[in-house]
């Protein structure tokens, strides 16, 4: 074939030579980047949240042309009511807040992100000497009430110890505000998650009694508005590769994010050390993927929700859990 014959003329075979030699760099993005949606990322400032910060701060979203605006709220139940009023477009929180936030809004899940059982904990006061759950009758324990490990903690955890609401005193407040009222001794004992429960041990100030874990792994999921899902479906798969990415790092090179979420914290004052730090960010399995069996776990929140009447009725899972982006991003 001649040059004529070809249909490029000199001009057109260098550019698409020097297209194809960018790519291979990595320098150039193919056009697709352009059309990609800008995302709403909400997230909360505990250590369940870190993960989503880190993934903002990792580069996998640039790479793949996807630009994000960050919205940070102390828990992930505060996530779900700014996307129940289309706030935000994405954002984690564990299945009683998803159930909930479906009901409210028709929210749904794109993916499980991480398992943060082990993040989730009861500490009591240090100097009242309390080591068991049961201890806590007549006590004031602080919650952030209508969060997901507010819920589990309220209708399964303290009951499976013969505590039921009304046999203790419930002061409602934010995570990141306990570890202050635990040692200024307003409250008793305070249900919590990390980084708080590692700094409240660390400083002498409580000591944990019961782990979340033993009544839930607690799941994380990551949720996103209806309209943002069926109006941007290219856009989501491309947001849960550079999820299967970051999760690769945190498996592969864990000090690469642990460097960027300790400097987060210290950013917001807290004071930790790196053995403290390093050991509230091991609690956290992040771990990005779509398991198969979670309807009867989800079901079995909702009915706890629907007998709390927090909901009506449970979500149509079919609608509810939407796999097929993971399974595109992971094909």
């Amino acid at each position: 074939m001649t040059k004529k014959d070809s249909g490029f003329n000199r001009r057109q075979f260098l550019a698409v030579s020097g297209a194809g030699a960018l790519a291979a760099s990595g320098l150039w993005r193919p056009s697709f980047a352009a059309e990609m949606a800008t995302i709403r990322q909400g997230y909360q400032t505990n250590m369940w949240g870190m993960p989503t910060y880190y993934l903002m701060r990792s580069g996998e979203l640039e790479k793949r042309g996807i630009k994000f605006e960050e919205f940070a709220v102390p828990s992930g139940n505060l996530t779900m009511q700014q996307m129940v009023a289309r706030q935000v477009d994405l954002g984690t929180y564990a299945g009683p807040s998803f159930i909930i936030g479906n009901s409210r809004g028709g929210l749904v899940a794109i993916a499980v992100i991480e398992n943060v059982g082990r993040t989730a904990k009861v500490v009591a006061r240090k100097d009242l000497g309390i080591t068991k759950v049961e201890q806590l009758r007549g006590k004031k324990i602080a919650n952030q009430t209508g969060s997901s490990i507010g819920n589990i903690f309220v209708n399964l955890l303290a009951p499976s110890h013969g505590l039921k609401p009304g046999d203790y005193q419930e002061v409602r407040m934010n995570v990141n505000d306990m570890v202050a009222a635990l040692a200024a001794k307003t409250v008793d004992a305070m249900v919590n998650v990390e980084p708080y429960n590692a700094i409240a041990e660390a400083d002498g100030i409580g000591n944990e009694i019961a782990s979340l874990e033993g009544a839930d792994k607690v799941p994380v999921f990551m949720a996103a508005t209806p309209e943002f899902v069926e109006q941007h479906p290219d856009t989501i798969v491309e947001y849960l590769k550079a999820w299967l990415a970051v999760g690769k790092t945190f498996k592969d090179d864990p000090s690469k994010p642990a460097d960027v979420i300790y400097e987060f914290f210290g950013s917001k004052g807290y004071k930790m050390s790196k053995d403290t730090f390093k050991k509230a960010l091991s609690a956290i399995d992040v771990n990005p993927g779509f398991p198969s069996n979670l309807v009867p776990y989800m079901q079995g929140h909702a009915e706890v929700l629907m007998k709390a009447k927090r909901i009506k009725a449970a979500p149509d899972w079919n609608k509810a859990l939407r796999p097929e982006f993971m399974k595109k991003a992971m094909a």
